[in-house]
């Protein structure tokens, strides 16, 4: 909430105009409890408009920021990037569960791994375009 004291010149005001900021041009008191607002609308007009104390809930000084920050817990964006790499990992290594188990495989199974990542379970192979009558 903003008081009609605080509309100076330059002050970018939400609430004057429905869903659109508004830039203060100038101000003119109209005795203690309304003033006279010039101001510059979003597409370059501009127009005026008498506020009175009663519209001062809808009022809202915005301070000129970008729409993004950094200004943000660097842990936990850390802690959140990692845990979607390890969602998306099975994406980019398809032999995920392979590496990082104690187990070390066979050769035999690691081209059978890789062989089942190419060829899915409905027998379509995926690098080629055509169905594998060999597969399950």
């Amino acid at each position: 909430m903003a008081r009609l004291e605080d509309l100076q010149q330059g002050a970018i005001v939400k609430g004057v105009l429905p869903n659109e900021h508004v830039t203060v041009v100038a101000a003119t008191w109209l005795g203690t409890a309304g003033i006279e607002l010039t101001y510059k609308a979003a597409d370059g007009r501009l127009d005026n408009q008498i506020l009175y104390r009663t519209n001062e809930p809808s009022l809202e000084i915005v301070t000129a920021s970008l729409p993004w920050s950094f200004d943000g817990d660097s842990e936990n964006f850390r802690l959140v990037s990692e845990a979607y790499r390890i969602r998306l990992a099975h994406l980019f290594d398809l032999l995920l569960a392979v590496h990082t188990s104690s187990v070390d495989p066979l050769p035999h199974q690691i081209t059978l791994a890789e062989r089942r990542g190419q060829i899915g379970i409905s027998g379509y192979c995926l690098c080629s375009g055509t169905f594998d009558p060999r597969t399950p």
